[in-house]
């Protein structure tokens, strides 16, 4: 099969095309021939290997141990392992994995659902990691209530659309805070107001927030509190800021160090893909009350030039890599 496949850290310049085996389907796997695959910054951590603390962290100390990236997936399934009970060859699925850059990809069964029906498989890729990421930090970590405010910093990106969007469907008043060019876009997916951080601050004298969700920003921690009510909750998810040691992970630290002291309540946490919680954004889906926001696609050869793309910090949600017979030119070949 052709994939994507990067030998060593570094720029999207590692990364090749070539023909390399199917993965092995083990008794608990599904095997998913891909047809998309969604693009985000953790993809871009996986390649560049930074910051360095990741490395230690267990995805590879010389190199990454994943040849193939990609995490989200979208697909029709081709085969089960004998312990698979919920799909069977031909269902289409969507949700997370470890290698989607590629013709075909396996799965653990917890970790896919039945694609929603209104979308497009290429519309679909876009959902798992970024929706989950928002859902699990406004409703489990932020617990957000019905008629409480909410503050997305970074409504423009991957996670930021969908946080805006699940944050209406639970009931809160969403504020969304993104640059001049994107403010149109982020009111067309619902939000009730919208803060062009390059003419205002998200401080406001006459108005705090119950949650604010805090996405790859590079504001401090007391900038943030400001922001809150006396009992509010701060959600921070990523940091895309420091050095190539920590990056932005020192704000995740100092927030978990300072939380029991303050009256606010500090959060962070990493996402985890669930079938329940896909399930959840299936319905959520279904019933028209959140949707995908696809900036752009690329052909699975232009996955560096994608890379680069999101690198540049302009996309407008999420960016998607498309992979199809069509798509794919000539292969490296093997070795």
């Amino acid at each position: 099969m052709k994939a994507i496949v990067q030998d060593r850290y570094g720029s999207a310049d590692v990364l090749e095309l070539r023909d390399i085996d199917k993965p092995n389907l083990d008794d608990d796997d599904v095997l998913v021939r891909v047809h998309s695959a969604g693009l985000d910054r953790g993809v871009w951590h996986m390649v560049t290997g930074l910051p360095l603390m990741i490395r230690i962290m267990g995805f590879g100390f010389r190199g990454p141990k994943s040849r193939v990236p990609g995490n989200d997936v979208a697909g029709r399934v081709e085969a089960v392992g004998k312990n698979v009970t919920r799909f069977q060859a031909g269902d289409d699925v969507f949700g997370g994995c470890n290698g989607s850059f590629a013709e075909y990809t396996c799965a653990k069964e917890d970790n896919l659902a039945p694609k929603p029906a209104n979308l497009t498989l290429a519309q679909a890729a876009a959902v798992p990691v970024s929706a989950l990421t928002a859902l699990q930090g406004l409703r489990d970590h932020g617990g957000i209530q019905p008629g409480q405010s909410a503050l997305i910093v970074g409504a423009s990106g991957g996670v930021g659309t969908f946080a805006v969007q699940i944050a209406k469907a639970l009931g809160a008043e969403v504020t969304g805070v993104c640059s001049t060019s994107k403010i149109d876009m982020v009111r067309s997916i619902g939000a009730d107001h919208v803060i062009d951080y390059t003419a205002s601050d998200i401080v406001h004298d006459s108005h705090s927030y119950d949650v604010i969700l805090d996405i790859g920003g590079n504001r401090s921690l007391s900038h943030l509190r400001r922001a809150l009510g006396s009992r509010g909750t701060l959600v921070i998810i990523g940091g895309e800021d420091g050095d190539r040691w920590i990056g932005g992970t020192d704000r995740l630290l100092r927030a978990l160090v300072l939380s029991p002291f303050v009256r606010h309540r500090l959060r962070t946490f990493v996402a985890k893909v669930t079938h329940d919680d896909l399930q959840i954004l299936r319905e959520l889906i279904e019933a028209g009350k959140i949707k995908p926001v696809i900036d752009k696609t690329y052909p699975l050869i232009d996955v560096p030039d994608a890379i680069r793309y999101l690198q540049e910090r302009r996309a407008r949600g999420k960016v998607v890599i498309t992979v199809q017979e069509a798509d794919v030119r000539e292969a490296v070949p093997p070795g």
